[in-house]
C-alpha cells in the first residue's frame, strides 16, 4: 500500500460563485475531469470512476472559526483537539496543542509499525535558523514530523531531487531566497516528482501552505493563477501515479480560499478528495465525516496483516 496525503492549507468547499470563490472560477481541467466535470465547490458527495469527494467538518463542535494549529492537530492525531483544549487556535501550536504532537500523531503510529514515512517538503537554511529557539516556532505538521523522529528535508534534498519546494516549482527559492542553483520545475514535472517520491515510501505527506496565504490576500487573479498551477501539478501526479498500489488524499484544515469576500477563515467543510481504485477507496472513505476521522482511517490501512 502506498498512501500520499496532499495537504492544501485553508481550502474549504464554498459556493459555486466565481465572484468570491476562485475554486469556482479558476481553470482546473485535471481536477474537473477527476470530478466528472464538476468543480471543487460545495455539493453532496461525489463518486466518479477514479475519485470520491466528501465534505469534512472542520468545526468539530467548537464555537468560532477553525484555525490551522488545532485543525491540523486533529487531522494528524485523530483527536478532537479543539474540543479538548476548548478553543480553535493558530497558526502555530501553543503548549496546549504541542503536547498532542510529540509522539502522538499518525506519523508516530506508522513509524512504530515499521512503515517508511516521509515528509517531502524542503526547508531552507533560514527556517532552521529561525526555529532553533524552540519547537513553538514550528508549524503543526513540522512538529508532528519531528515528534515521530522523521528529519525535515533540506536544500541538499531539494538539489538531489529528494524533496519539493513549498511552491512545487522552486521559483520562490530562486527569486526570494537567492538559491539560483535550485532546479526550476514545470508544474506537471513537479507532480511527477511528487508521485515518484511517494512511490518510494509507504506514507508520504506534502504540505502546500500558499493556498491559505493567498486566501488571506483576497486577490482573485492571484488565487486563480495559483490554483491553475496546482491543477497542473495534479495532472503530473495523476499521470505518474501507480493507482493500483494505493491512494491519494487531498484535504485541508479549515476554509479560507473559497471565500474571498472575507479575510477571515470560514466554517465551511473542507474537501476529503480520495483518489484510487474502488477496492481501496470505498472502505477508506466510508468512515470520513470530519477531520478526526482521517488519521484512524489511514492507520487502519497499515495495520499488521492488513495486506
Amino acid at each position: 500500500m502506498k498512501f500520499l496525503l496532499l495537504f492544501l492549507d485553508g481550502v474549504g468547499l464554498g459556493p459555486d460563485d466565481p465572484k468570491i470563490n476562485p475554486l469556482a472560477r479558476a481553470r482546473m481541467p485535471h481536477l474537473e475531469t477527476l470530478l466528472g466535470g464538476e468543480k471543487l465547490v460545495s455539493h453532496g458527495q461525489l463518486e466518479t470512476g477514479r475519485a470520491t469527494l466528501k465534505a469534512l467538518d472542520a468545526c468539530l463542535g467548537v464555537d468560532g472559526l477553525p484555525q490551522s494549529a488545532t485543525g491540523q492537530a486533529a487531522l494528524l492525531t485523530g483527536q478532537n483537539v479543539p474540543a479538548i483544549v476548548g478553543y480553535h487556535h493558530g497558526p502555530r501550536p501553543n503548549s496546549d496543542i504541542a503536547r498532542f504532537l510529540k509522539g502522538g500523531s499518525l506519523l508516530t503510529t506508522l513509524v512504530n509499525r515499521g512503515c517508511r514515512v516521509a515528509f517531502v517538503n524542503a526547508f531552507p537554511p533560514q527556517y532552521f535558523e529561525t526555529t532553533s529557539s524552540g519547537p513553538r516556532a514550528r508549524g503543526t505538521i513540522a512538529q508532528a514530523v519531528l515528534g515521530a523522529g522523521i528529519p525535515l528535508k533540506t536544500v541538499d534534498d531539494l538539489l538531489n531531487g529528494e524533496a519539493l519546494s513549498a511552491d512545487f516549482t522552486g521559483s520562490a527559492w530562486r527569486d526570494r531566497l537567492g538559491f539560483t542553483d535550485i532546479p526550476l520545475l514545470e508544474p506537471h514535472e513537479a507532480g511527477e516528482r511528487l508521485a515518484t517520491l511517494a512511490q518510494r515510501n509507504d506514507f508520504t505527506l506534502f504540505e502546500f501552505w500558499l493556498s491559505d496565504y493567498i486566501g488571506h490576500r483576497r486577490n482573485m487573479e492571484t488565487a486563480s493563477t495559483m490554483l491553475a498551477t496546482v491543477d497542473q501539478v495534479l495532472g503530473g501526479l495523476l499521470d505518474a501515479w501507480d493507482e493500483d498500489r494505493g491512494l491519494i488524499l487531498i484535504t485541508s484544515d479549515h476554509g479560507n480560499l473559497e471565500d474571498l469576500s472575507t479575510r477571515r477563515h470560514t466554517t465551511n467543510s473542507v474537501p476529503g478528495l480520495i483518489i484510487g481504485p474502488p477496492h481501496y477507496r470505498y472502505p477508506f472513505s466510508a468512515s470520513l465525516r470530519n477531520l478526526t476521522h482521517i488519521a484512524p482511517a489511514i492507520a487502519r490501512l497499515f495495520e499488521p496483516g492488513s495486506g
